[in-house]
């Protein structure tokens, strides 16, 4: 089942339940779908599915940030439960250790030594975890291996 059809499921699962929450954020992420495919012209692919869903994530872990920075904990709550029910989408995640691993066999495979080689390890290893891993933790990582 393609992911538009998932949505398209739980949005009617949702509307029957009287989901108000669940409804608002799987209609936002079958728009977030729907515009992609228009922009790019045909049905997404699996890997790019996950990159939209991926994106509306990041999108809300940064708003959840800012929010909690300002103090406005009437947004922090709901944001919470729609970041739980995008993640519901996604694959599971690679955890830190995981990552570090594929960090560290790529390294080793590009045979890298210094920060020169820091657009060639994150190229070759972004396709590898994309919607697994947070970029910014995969880069983290790649610049600790690369600088010992």
């Amino acid at each position: 089942m393609s992911l538009i059809d998932t949505l398209n499921v739980d949005l009617k699962t949702a509307m029957k339940a009287r989901d108000k929450a669940r409804l608002a954020v799987v209609r936002m992420l079958k728009a977030a779908v729907t515009n992609e495919q228009i922009k790019l012209g045909h049905e997404l692919n699996e890997q790019e599915g996950l990159a939209v869903l991926a994106t509306e994530l990041k999108q809300r872990k940064e708003s959840l940030e800012e929010f909690s920075k300002a103090g406005r904990d009437d947004l922090v709550t709901p944001l919470q439960e729609e970041i739980k029910i995008v993640k519901e989408y996604l694959p599971q995640q690679l955890t830190e250790a995981e990552v570090s691993d594929l960090v560290t066999t790529t390294v080793a495979k590009l045979d890298a030594t210094s920060m020169k080689d820091f657009g060639k390890v994150m190229q070759t290893l972004m396709p590898q975890v994309k919607g697994r891993a947070d970029g910014a933790l995969v880069n983290r990582l790649v610049k600790s291996a690369l600088t010992k």
